[in-house]
């Protein structure tokens, strides 16, 4: 067959002539896809690897390895060869890097995050990272959210929430040393949280929660105003309308209840 002996004649100098670039990529491709012929493939690989590591360089200030980018958006270019359909009359290279970028994106969506976070946002998280260094390189200084909200056509709240998902990028360990500490006493984890105070208070509720709820309804009123409001037995009186002796003497009998339910010994007669 002629074509299959069809060559290719090697340039004394590059190629700069944009017809001439799209006519040799035809060749190329009608010798891989009409007769198989894998090293028009390997060849038209070769050609198009500069425009897959300059795609890859746009993503190599993320924390990934670059040559892991390259590789990415290499698997991109080669899908690229294997799907496009040169009889359309199309420039190979306006299909190749929609591909080579929709693929660049996907590892960083499905890949790269050490955290769940919906795809929604992940997409959202490159936006705002585009027009960051598009920005940056036009205003000469990082952009406010306002800016990258205005540049993307968003809400601010978004761009924010977009900035606060972009941490689950990756995770660190609670045994992570903190600072400069050569023996490892102080962590991530230890700087995390306090000592809650109340932790003490759920064994003594589990417990006097069911004494508290078979009370009748009026103590455990005066029970509230005198512990959980802080009200005086007086000021309790005013409000239930009787003597603060009668408050005192059912705030007495309430907390016997509770205690004898409990099962711990009644108030003495001193108390």
């Amino acid at each position: 067959m002629a074509l299959a002996t069809e060559t290719i004649a090697t340039p004394a100098r590059p190629v700069s002539d944009r017809s001439s670039r799209r006519h040799l990529d035809r060749v190329l491709f009608r010798r891989y896809q009409r007769d198989g012929d894998l090293r028009a493939r390997r060849e038209l690989i070769e050609r198009y690897l500069p425009l897959a590591r300059s795609l890859a360089r746009r993503y190599d200030r993320r924390g990934e390895s670059y040559d892991d980018l390259v590789q990415v958006a290499s698997l991109g270019l080669v899908k690229a060869i294997d799907r496009f359909e040169s009889e359309r009359g199309l420039s190979f290279s306006s299909y190749a890097v929609p591909t080579m970028l929709g693929e660049l994106r996907r590892y960083f969506r499905d890949s790269r995050w050490a955290l769940h976070v919906p795809r929604e946002m992940q997409e959202r998280v490159l936006q705002v990272n585009a027009a960051v260094e598009r920005l940056s390189g036009e205003l000469g200084v990082s952009p406010n959210p306002r800016q990258i909200a205005a540049e993307l056509k968003m809400p601010v709240e978004k761009v924010l929430e977009a900035f606060a998902a972009n941490t689950a990028y990756e995770t660190v360990s609670f045994d992570t040393p903190l600072g400069a500490s050569d023996d490892g006493s102080q962590t991530v984890a230890t700087g995390l949280g306090t000592e809650d105070a109340r932790l003490e208070l759920i064994e003594d509720r589990a417990t006097i929660g069911p004494a508290l709820n078979a009370l009748p309804e009026r103590e455990r009123l005066i029970l509230r105003l005198r512990f959980v409001e802080d009200l005086t037995q007086v000021e309790i009186a005013d409000r239930i309308g009787v003597s603060q002796m009668h408050v005192s003497r059912l705030i007495r009998r309430a907390l016997e209840r509770v205690r004898v339910m409990a099962g711990e010994e009644p108030l003495g007669a001193g108390w």
